[in-house]
């Protein structure tokens, strides 16, 4: 049986609200792999992620010219460990960002949703993967110490992992 992307990509949604801040990669003018923080302003269950940006950021110059970008989300405390490759595109929809506008993003852009430099970049999910572990990182690191008295391998359960292909 096929899963639809919303029945894929289910899994992930989850995790992704729980962090909203990732490190959102692109590929600069000469090749190399670049990231920044980025807050996730929305999440659509078909399979696209929102942020806002300037139109005027490297970014933004990097996304025009190689769509190509993969988001990181981490939540080390937690062992939450989640990454989103797809390709990203620029909307310029005002009635889109005052749906998403909050209060947050006026303190990078205290013009508002009126700034002329505000962009919206919607990320198009291609592939995903997650780590979740079972038990926090402090019944992890216990369990390391332990076996690094006694010379045993830990016993730490894998946890939850699950890749997401579009």
């Amino acid at each position: 049986m096929n899963m639809t992307a919303t029945e894929s990509l289910a899994p992930l949604w989850p995790r992704i609200e729980r962090v909203r801040v990732g490190m959102f990669t692109t590929i600069d003018e000469h090749g190399h792999l670049v990231s920044c923080p980025m807050t996730n302003q929305r999440t659509d269950h078909d399979g696209s992620l929102w942020f806002f940006t300037s139109d005027h950021s490297g970014m933004s110059r990097n996304i025009a010219v190689r769509s190509e970008v993969n988001i990181s989300f981490v939540d080390d405390g937690e062992s939450l460990y989640v990454s989103v490759s797809g390709h990203a595109e620029h909307v310029a929809d005002r009635e889109k960002m005052r749906e998403m506008w909050n209060p947050l993003v006026a303190a990078w852009f205290p013009e508002g949703v009126d700034d002329p430099h505000l962009a919206l970049v919607k990320v198009t999910i291609e592939a995903a993967e997650y780590w979740d572990a079972e038990v926090g990182k402090m019944q992890q690191l216990l369990k390391m110490a332990r076996a690094a008295i006694t010379g045993h391998p830990p016993k730490i359960a894998p946890g939850e992992h699950g890749r997401v292909d579009l």
